[in-house]
């Protein structure tokens, strides 16, 4: 027989037991190969308009993909090899040499590899087009979809997983230099030793964790600050979470083991007493599992929340259709020409606002905007005629009416100011010599000027406003509101290509499309990235049960013969898989209750993000259970087999 007939015997005769080997790479290959697909994808490309770091987010997203991969091939090839420890050591027992053996274990998984290299490329240039689809969709970009393999993903990917395969290859070669002949044939046999629960140490792992959380909620002051409290966080948290596994758990099953009543009732004793003895080796897959499922929440949460905030933000940016700095006739005439001349999109409102530049003497507030000297506050003054006029053209209710020194004040933009910050308060403006203090009484929280500077828009009474115009002479902004703004798209290219460099023009379709499509990009990424985080989850406690499953099968049959009935082995097999599936799980959903609560805190995601966040979670609980009904079911095939 030669080392090729060996191989190719040993793929055919044991296809079973490489099946969850080359599934697990077929899998990688598919995620890997779609994203990659996306990233090179001509569709997505043309649809894109304004997102300049589209392609520094699919890169990064990629790297972390790569790493994904290679993590979840190698975890998957330990357990394969794992399982093969006794076939390799009954070919050293028959006086094959160990560089023969080693050159079988290398061929055989180089050939593994190129099978699930071929086949995940084809699926995955099945499921690109369905990912295309999905991110044309929140792109709201029109689907043309054409059905073309990418050379660019196809080399990408082959690169990459053919690094991977050799790598995993060579460490699979080197199995049989690494143990000793007793240990490959005593590798299923070998038993764990009963864990320590300490109760001293699950407490500790308690308080670390509530340590870190109240850690990260402390107010931070400085960037230094907030990458020290960041890394201290994590570091609390990671090994807050290992802690609790390995000891907090342990010793709730070790309690559970001391109510004689509940403990042996039916067969529970069973279950029990192998999850506690599989606890200690089990500690890391469920650290990483809840972590994981953290992350996971975590950043779909996120990228839910955020796309559904677009169009609020693409309103708070720029309210009107289209606005500009009054530069004369020539100009002023052309623009309004081209809004114009729009019919699908007529103007429904215009105006001309005036705004008069000056500086504020702001140190009696207790926020100011990032980067601005309090004393050398520049402000944007308007009336409070010109304010009501802006309300009524937005079609908003809330009017101003201002006496003497009282003014409003128009929440700066890229801030989490609070009225509790202004009203009552005063500052001083400042123009020409002639200071002025007013009084805040009004706080407005939605902008009424297209922008980003996070100077302070004061409105004025129309009598102080008064003074201060005759003293220096107003700018005259116009602003247009149009119907269906956000399809206007002709329109806005033909002004944005107008020579209007000096007259600030701010487009509404301009803005809206930019954070459509880097809310789009996020969502479809982090969505992307927390589908595998959660298939990578659900597929390590799935590989893990079902090994544990194979090695369990002659203690089943001994209770089978002892009387024990399949329907409480069922019992005890969904008991114990719960166990192993639902720890992990809380603790992780825990975790990112937890973080995305701090996030809201520090106004990072917005309190309206709390629906997106619970459909995430509840998105999320749902897939996980079908993991541990595919689990339970294999589990109970294999032991009834």
């Amino acid at each position: 027989m030669t080392l090729s007939s060996l191989v190719r015997k040993n793929i055919a005769g044991n296809f079973k037991s490489y099946f969850l080997y080359v599934a697990s790479m077929v899998f990688s290959i598919v995620i890997y190969f779609t994203f990659v697909s996306l990233q090179y994808s001509t569709e997505i490309a043309n649809a894109i308009q304004s997102s300049r770091g589209v392609q520094s987010i699919f890169l990064q997203a990629s790297i972390l993909l790569i790493l994904f991969a290679a993590v979840f091939i190698w975890y998957s090839s330990s357990f394969f090899n794992r399982r093969r420890k006794k076939e390799i050591g009954l070919y050293s027992l028959l006086g094959v040499r160990k560089k023969t053996i080693g050159r079988m274990l290398f061929y055989e998984n180089m050939i593994m590899g190129a099978l699930a290299l071929i086949v995940g490329i084809v699926i995955g240039a099945l499921l690109s087009k369905l990912f295309t689809l999905m991110m044309l969709r929140l792109l709201d970009s029109p689907v043309e979809i054409s059905f073309t393999l990418s050379p660019s993903a196809i080399g990408n990917t082959v690169l990459v997983f053919m690094i991977l395969i050799v790598v995993t290859s060579i460490h699979a070669y080197r199995l049989i230099y690494r143990l000793r002949l007793i240990e490959l044939f005593q590798a299923e046999k070998q038993a764990e030793a009963r864990p320590n629960g300490s109760p001293v140490v699950a407490i500790l792992a308690v308080l670390v964790l509530a340590a870190s959380y109240w850690l990260i909620h402390q107010p931070i002051a400085t960037s230094t600050q907030f990458s020290i409290t960041l890394l201290l966080f994590m570091i609390g948290i990671v090994s807050g979470t290992y802690l609790l596994f390995r000891f907090a758990a342990v010793r709730c099953l070790m309690l559970l083991a001391k109510d004689k009543a509940r403990y042996y009732q039916g067969v529970r004793f069973v279950g029990a007493a192998q999850l506690l003895f599989r606890m200690k080796g089990n500690v890391r897959m469920l650290t990483m599992v809840s972590l994981l499922s953290a992350v996971t929440i975590i950043a779909v949460s996120i990228g839910a929340s955020s796309y559904d905030e677009i169009d609020r933000e693409a309103a708070m940016t720029a309210p009107f259709s289209y606005t500009h700095l009054a530069q004369g006739d020539k100009l002023d005439a052309e623009i309004e020409r081209v809004i114009a001349a729009d019919k699908e999109h007529p103007i429904v409102a215009k105006l001309d606002i005036p705004i008069i530049g000056a500086t504020a003497d702001a140190s009696e507030l207790t926020v100011v905007p990032s980067k601005m000297s309090a004393r050398e506050m520049p402000v944007k003054l308007i009336s409070a005629a010109a304010f009501n006029a802006i309300a009524g053209a937005l079609g908003r209710a809330e009017l101003v009416r201002l006496n003497g020194q009282e003014a409003a004040i128009v929440q700066p933009m890229n801030t989490d100011h609070q009225a509790d910050d202004y009203v009552g308060r005063s500052i001083m403006l400042k123009q020409a010599g002639d200071d002025r203090e007013v009084t805040f009484v009004r706080f407005f929280d939605e902008r009424v000027m297209n922008g980003s500077s996070a100077d302070l828009i004061v409105v004025a009474s129309d009598a102080l406003y008064g003074e201060f115009a005759r003293q220096s002479a107003p700018a005259i902004y116009k602003a247009y509101k149009v119907e269906e703004e956000r399809s206007a798209r002709a329109t806005s290219e033909a002004l944005l290509g107008l020579d209007a460099n000096e007259a600030e023009l701010i487009v509404h379709y301009a803005v809206y499309r930019g954070i459509l499509e880097a809310g789009g990009v996020n969502l479809f990424v982090l969505g992307f990235l927390g589908l595998v985080f959660m298939a990578a989850t659900g597929s390590m406690i799935y590989f893990k049960q079902l090994t544990e499953a194979q090695s369990d099968i002659r203690r089943y049959e001994m209770l089978r013969n002892i009387g024990v009935s399949r329907r409480e082995l069922a019992v005890s097999i969904a008991m114990q898989s719960l166990f192993v599936f639902g720890l992990p799980l809380v603790v992780g959903m825990l975790h990112g209750a937890l973080f995305l609560q701090v996030l809201m805190d520090f106004k990072l995601i917005g309190k309206e993000a709390a629906a997106p966040i619970a459909m995430s979670m509840a998105a999320y609980v749902i897939i996980y259970t079908g993991y541990y009904g595919l689990t339970v079911q294999s589990y109970r095939r294999i032991v009834k087999a």
